[in-house]
């Protein structure tokens, strides 16, 4: 009678927790749908929605060498987000890229540089080297780097901008920054777009408190017939300490560590959801007055089926999700499913084809894609 009742009891626990995981991959799914004001604890299920769906996979099997009707369960739950599931894993078992960019095709890049590291150039100068060579390899027609760090003064200790264009070979750009998060001084700190196409207008669009994350940009290029407006993002980062990456690689049980760390990481977590929203809508509200065709790239700090990213996304369409496969992660560390940078385009055109680079020169990887604006 016992053993009876401890199968029945095992067997209501295992039901529950399929349930609770269906639930919370759901929630994680559509995330999107909660604003970070009222409900950001749901951010976080979207950090962990991949990993719910391994769960339910796993249920799956499960169940069907146990009881296979039970499988209906998780079987319905990823049913339900098969679109959001799209998002972060595209039906597709491998993709390719010619290096060889097609007539009539734009090739779009974006990059957080990490400074194209500046801090440690003397000592390891081979690092933006093969930077430049991976640009340079590929010849992006619109690069656009976050985190760039470059002088325009007379000073030319750390990476002038006369260099970055005579070893890219690009005959413009546009640099946006704010003085007060200079480097030493002199090297700005900001975001920057380079282009082999003319540039006939160029706009920062900034807000209080006018730091790096509260700016983006945007330029218009005109491509034969066709004038294209290109927007520059980064959104807020979570700006975790050392002490936080380490404490979420290598947990630990100490009790007034574990609550320490746990209150700082939540705390990030919270302003950086909050933020994120703010500066989503801001860059929705510029996106919507475009007269011309868009491109937008850059590092959005947040998951596929965040808010912030489906915000932004609105109608257009993510290189990745259009031509890329796998996970297609793009930050180095702490998770493999931190696709944080895109490349989107709208509806005007067609994506030919995506890269991401799986090499380790900055803490993230680069990524491009071959778009073309439609005859239609």
């Amino acid at each position: 009678m016992a053993k009876g009742f401890f199968r029945r009891q095992t067997k209501r626990i295992v039901i529950i927790a399929n349930i609770l995981a269906g639930v919370l991959f759901l929630l994680g799914s559509y995330s999107y749908l909660f604003s970070p004001k009222r409900f950001w604890p749901i951010g976080l299920l979207n950090l962990t929605a991949f990993y719910f769906l391994l769960a339910l996979i796993a249920f799956i099997i499960f169940w069907l060498f146990v009881k296979p009707r039970r499988a209906f369960i998780s079987t319905v739950a990823i049913l339900l987000a098969y679109k959001p599931i799209s998002n972060i894993i595209p039906f597709r078992f491998s993709s390719s890229f010619a290096k060889e960019k097609q007539a009539g095709d734009i090739r779009v890049m974006t990059w957080n540089v990490a400074q194209f590291n500046v801090l440690d150039d003397k000592k390891h100068p081979e690092v933006k080297n093969e930077m430049f060579n991976i640009i340079n390899d590929y010849q992006p027609d619109i690069a656009c780097f976050q985190e760039m760090v470059a002088e325009d003064s007379t000073i030319k200790n750390h990476g002038h901008m006369e260099q970055f264009l005579k070893k890219l070979n690009y005959p413009d750009y546009f640099y946006s920054y704010n003085e007060k998060d200079d480097f030493w001084g002199y090297a700005h700190f900001g975001i920057i777009i380079f282009s082999r196409y003319p540039i006939i207008n160029k706009k920062t669009i900034s807000y209080y408190p006018y730091n790096y994350n509260s700016i983006f940009q945007y330029i218009d290029i005109v491509k034969g017939d066709d004038t294209i407006r290109v927007f520059n993002i980064h959104l807020q980062s979570l700006r975790f300490s050392r002490a936080n990456l380490k404490y979420i690689d290598e947990p630990t049980i100490e009790e007034e560590k574990t609550l320490k760390e746990s209150k700082s990481i939540l705390g990030k977590f919270k302003r950086g959801f909050l933020k994120r929203e703010e500066q989503a809508g801001r860059i929705r509200a510029e996106l919507d007055k475009s007269p011309y065709p868009v491109i937008l790239t850059g590092d959005f700090n947040d998951l596929p089926n965040s808010y912030a990213y489906h915000t932004i996304a609105g109608t257009m369409k993510n290189a990745f999700v259009e031509k890329g496969a796998g996970l297609g992660r793009t930050f180095s560390s702490i998770s493999p499913v931190l696709r944080i940078d895109n490349i989107f385009v709208d509806s005007r055109f067609d994506v030919r084809q995506f890269l991401r680079i799986n090499k380790k020169l900055s803490d993230h990887f680069p990524i491009f894609a071959d778009v073309q604006l439609s005859k239609k």
